[in-house]
């Protein structure tokens, strides 16, 4: 479906509240078929989107941009101040949607959740964490649910699109819908689609990333299927909303399998004195049957060391197993305990213990060019290191500070060469670091095992 003409007929300030509602029907609501009652629906907003965080709002972004009027909600009324300052972090792209969008009356950004019920259809894109024990934390995800099914009205489209368990579109809002005797299908129309954004990476377009998705019935995924194929260019739709909630967990789940047998090689290469990356690339020159993964000191961000768990935590209910996914974790979360443990025999063989040793860790954002913090191993690298006496700092030109681990906050060094360190730690490489001071460096252990060879460097 191509996208329309945008409608410029909404009374409202952007970031503001809507002064009026219209009798009109969502653009992308043409044609719906068995969704008569939108059409009589009238509804100030095309799309709302729960969370504007680091789904949420590039997928705000690109359903405004084709045409549609957006609601952007939450909760956090730093984080909507964040996006109006446009000091979010985000692709140049979206940077410029979204300077774009603040102009445009026909988006706005608030944190009144009541006014889910003016939209025509309500995105949940809220994070999914788990605990300090690895145990999938539902407590953000069940609450957005239950505002959206306290607010939901007759001929919504209620869609999710953060990683969870399977099941849970049934649970957190098909089931609660239907008690409140809104029927999926009939009244309302509930489906999964798996969000599928690359923070900072902007090789493929948000509307060039093909989107997965399935409906609680038939009729919710072809209605679900005409929201998302006014931003997106291929929609592929499943038989069920079970079934598009599995496959986000397929895909997460094979990345993560794939990075702890990275490492497991990078181990076995040192072993047998080879470097991996020399293994790695030649293999890539294959066309077909491999695909590259490079280890690396721990994995971060909010999917591949979480949306594993979510699986694992539904399994253990059925009393299942999951072998290689299990030791795929376990390798994965016990990745950032080898890096202190390499830096600790490494500081040893220069007769220096880990005691009193100063420390700098380059890069601590999860991945390059990125100001992401989340589930970033160098975070428990670092709280590790103080807690075993070392006195640490960190330098990264995209994240300005970060936790010690211990209640303390760092700040990021503007000249790392210049304070002194016994050891360096090269844990994520930005694009734009300058890192020819290390050759003149008394020790550096290399985690991203992309620096040339050289007598001060140690491999992971």
């Amino acid at each position: 479906m191509a996208p329309h003409t945008k409608v410029k007929t909404l009374n409202a300030q952007p970031g503001g509240s809507p002064q009026s509602l219209h009798t009109q029907a969502p653009a992308w609501s043409e044609g719906a078929g068995t969704r008569t009652t939108t059409q009589d629906q009238a509804f100030t907003f095309d799309v709302a989107i729960v969370g504007m965080g680091y789904v949420g709002l590039p997928t705000a972004l690109a359903i405004n941009a084709s045409g549609r009027r957006v609601l952007g909600l939450d909760v956090s009324d730093a984080r909507l101040a964040v996006i109006r300052e446009q000091r979010a972090d985000l692709l140049d792209s979206d940077k410029e949607r979204l300077s774009n969008a603040l102009l445009d009356p026909t988006f706005m950004l608030s944190s009144d959740l009541s006014l889910l019920s003016h939209a025509a259809a309500v995105v949940v894109c809220v994070p999914t964490p788990v605990d300090e024990y690895l145990v999938p934390d539902l407590g953000i995800l069940r609450a957005a649910c239950a505002s959206v099914v306290d607010f939901a009205t007759t001929g919504q489209l209620l869609m999710l699109t953060s990683t969870t368990y399977v099941g849970s579109t049934r649970d957190l809002l098909a089931l609660p819908l239907a008690a409140r005797g809104l029927i999926p299908g009939r009244d309302v129309f509930v489906a999964f689609s798996p969000e599928r954004i690359n923070p900072g990476v902007d090789s493929f377009s948000h509307e060039d990333v093909p989107r997965v998705v399935g409906g609680v019935t038939a009729a919710c995924g072809e209605v679900a299927e005409r929201l998302l194929s006014a931003s997106t260019k291929l929609v592929h739709v499943v038989p069920s909303a079970d079934v598009a909630e599995m496959t986000k967990l397929v895909e997460n789940t094979f990345r993560a399998v794939n990075i702890a047998l990275a490492n497991e090689f990078a181990d076995i290469c040192h072993e047998l004195n080879m470097e991996v990356m020399d293994v790695i690339d030649a293999a890539s020159t294959k066309p077909y049957g491999f695909m590259a993964f490079t280890p690396g000191p721990g994995v971060g961000g909010h999917c591949i060391p979480c949306d594993p768990h979510y699986l694992l935590w539904q399994l253990r209910k059925a009393r299942l197993t999951a072998p290689v996914i299990e030791q795929a974790m376990a390798g994965i979360a016990g990745r950032p305990h080898q890096v202190v443990e390499k830096a600790r025999r490494i500081l040893s063989d220069r007769n220096h213990g880990i005691a009193g040793a100063r420390v700098m860790v380059l890069g601590v954002a999860y991945k390059p060019d990125v100001e992401d913090l989340r589930e970033s191993p160098a975070l428990e690298i670092i709280a590790a290191l103080i807690a075993d006496g070392a006195e640490v700092a960190f330098s990264d030109p995209w994240c300005q500070t970060a936790p010690d681990g211990h209640g303390g906050t760092l700040q990021s060094e503007q000249s790392p060469a210049d304070w002194g360190a016994d050891l360096v730690i090269l844990h994520t490489r930005h694009s734009q670091m300058e890192l020819d001071w290390l050759a003149g460096a008394s020790a550096v252990l290399d985690t991203t095992y992309r620096l040339p060879k050289a007598d001060n460097v140690t491999r992971l």
